[in-house]
């Protein structure tokens, strides 16, 4: 039986009970949730894997996506990356790998690291018919099938699987005159060109309950990929991504129905204005699934920069419900990601998810206790808050004040030295605030 099966027969899980645990919520409400697909744990049956809880009520996830291209196959680069993002905090791990030896990348990645690994089957699938049978156009329909349960046997512990393309999300694509940015998901690209060239509605689509029933066997989250997202800030809420979305939160439901853990994703390159509707449409259809924020990339015009635009996007859209976000890195637009753009993006989007708990969650304790740290000139007890705190203490060590308690801001200026010892003690040590 899956979580959400469980949940629903009233049974408390080891899994929920860690994820109560965790989070500082009675089991019976992560059970509850759990049994009505708000919140999903990804824990395939065949590998053991960090116990995260993703959805309602809970502390926004963070996943790290890495991975080779045709370009950069580099295994140990990619068990380097893995590790550093595990190192920096981020929740879960995508390997989407479409060059070298796939399958022994994801192997390497998930004897590295602890973390629930995901994936995009249709990479694997594809990458082998370009390779074996001349083209992606000519993956038979079967290679599809084989691929979705050789990843769930090997461990995945959760799949973006493209079900909401299909031929009517198409026919939107082509009313609406295509894109400015165009297509900008490879599965989702190279699953389009596949069902023109062989006139075919979608087969993850057509046999929706083949797909439920692979994952559910091992217990694998099923996440209903958005390969009609927006890859420019123009297109996005267009016609074909809502009739995707609208799609999406259809299967969403029916997933759940059918035992099988369940979430959204959405939307990619979107104005700030409209992460809100998109959050709301998403959980209004769903049922309230999950939502798997990808960015959201806020503007176009900042290569080098993706990690702060998909930030911003990212604590808005955690403030406003979402409960999943996939970082971005400096290197989004230009290249590979290397290992220092893995630890930039897991930085940046950790930093975003806390922004957007402080509202979602009202979670702000650990600013509260920064505060006052900072107030006593406490520095031991500020690296110790901070979400990261190496490049603290190298930018504090190589500006070395002339007092030891301050820094070379202010120096003999500091506003807290000038004040210490001169208010009531109860209120320095946060009884009063």
């Amino acid at each position: 039986m899956t979580q959400i099966e469980k949940a629903a027969n009233g049974e408390l899980t080891a899994e929920i009970i860690k994820v109560a645990t965790d989070e500082g919520l009675e089991p019976e409400i992560i059970k509850a949730r759990v049994a009505a697909g708000k919140i999903v744990i990804p824990s395939n049956k065949n590998r053991k894997q960090k116990i995260v809880g993703i959805g309602k009520g809970l502390r926004t996830k963070i996943n790290a996506s890495i991975g080779t291209s045709t370009d950069i196959a580099d295994l140990l680069m990619e068990v380097k990356k893995a590790r550093i993002a595990e190192q920096y905090g981020a929740d879960t791990l995508m390997d989407l790998s479409v060059g070298g030896d796939i399958r022994g990348i994801r192997r390497a990645v998930m004897e590295t690291v602890d973390l629930p690994v995901g994936t995009v089957p249709l990479y694997e699938a594809f990458a082998i018919a370009i390779e074996k049978y001349g083209g992606a156009v000519n993956m038979p329909e079967e290679l599809l099938w084989d691929i979705l349960e050789m990843q769930c046997e090997e461990g995945v512990a959760f799949m973006a699987i493209h079900c909401g393309i299909n031929l009517m999300t198409i026919d939107r694509l082509k009313k609406q005159g295509y894109r400015y940015g165009g297509l900008v998901s490879k599965g989702g690209s190279y699953l389009t060109a596949w069902m023109l060239h062989n006139n075919k509605e979608n087969p993850l689509y057509e046999k929706f309950d083949r797909v439920v029933e692979i994952l559910k066997k091992h217990d694998v989250v099923l996440s209903l990929g958005n390969g009609f997202r927006a890859g420019a800030i123009h297109d996005s809420s267009d016609r074909v991504q809502i009739q995707e979305l609208i799609i999406n939160c259809e299967l969403a439901e029916i997933g759940k129905s059918m035992g099988c853990q369940t979430m959204v994703e959405g939307p990619g390159h979107i104005p700030i204005d409209e992460i809100e509707a998109n959050v709301i449409l998403e959980k209004k259809m769903s049922g309230e699934s999950p939502f798997y924020m990808l960015g959201p990339i806020t503007t176009d015009i900042a290569p080098g920069y993706d990690h702060i635009t998909s930030a911003i996007g990212a604590a808005l859209s955690s403030a406003y419900g979402a409960d999943f976000i996939c970082y971005v890195t400096p290197a989004e637009h230009l290249g590979l990601p290397f290992p220092e753009d893995v630890k930039q993006g897991v930085i940046a989007a950790r930093i975003a998810a806390h922004i957007g708990d402080m509202v979602k969650l009202r979670k702000r304790d650990k600013d509260k206790e920064m505060s006052i740290a900072r107030r006593d000139l406490n520095w031991h007890k500020q690296f110790e808050l901070a979400i990261t705190k190496d490049e603290a203490v190298r930018i504090r060590d190589e500006r070395q004040p002339s007092a030891e308690d301050s820094c070379t801001m202010c120096g003999q200026f500091c506003a807290s030295r000038i004040l210490k010892g001169m208010f009531d003690t109860e209120i320095r040590s946060g009884g009063k605030c």
